[in-house]
């Protein structure tokens, strides 16, 4: 299993190439991926998201908010901020989702590299469409 970030998610769904899109084309085919709600959240923000696509989206399985979680993901960005490092709560909150389920996540966005020392995370980065950023 796996989940992908934002970043990723929208490269994939306007057909952009890269690494992590083929992964995550493969792992929909497989059935292998999960939902961070705040993913689908921020995915569903946008106002021109075609509802189809919305409720495509939605059918992906969701990771699950395990008791705990919020304290979990509040320490997990202090840890990080401490270090004077950037740590936006939306990243944070991804990525306590996929250290508490001990599944990779996909992105182009280096900032989550700061959750890899702090928590662990299994990051797969696409580090020549991240590189672009």
């Amino acid at each position: 299993m796996i989940a992908a970030d934002t970043s990723t998610w929208i490269a994939f769904l306007e057909g952009e190439r890269g690494q992590d899109t083929q992964l995550l084309d493969r792992a929909l085919e497989d059935r292998q991926v999960l939902m961070v709600p705040v993913v689908l959240t921020e995915l569903l923000s946008e106002p021109k998201l075609p509802s189809s696509v919305a409720d495509t989206l939605s059918d992906v399985p969701m990771v699950d908010i395990e008791p705990g979680y919020w304290q979990r993901a509040g320490a997990l960005r202090a840890r990080v901020l401490s270090k004077r490092r950037k740590a936006r709560l939306g990243d944070a909150l991804i990525a306590q989702s996929c250290v508490d389920r001990g599944i990779p996540l996909l992105t182009r966005d280096w900032d989550f590299r700061s959750f890899v020392d702090a928590a662990g995370l299994d990051l797969v980065l696409d580090r020549r469409t991240a590189a672009v950023r």
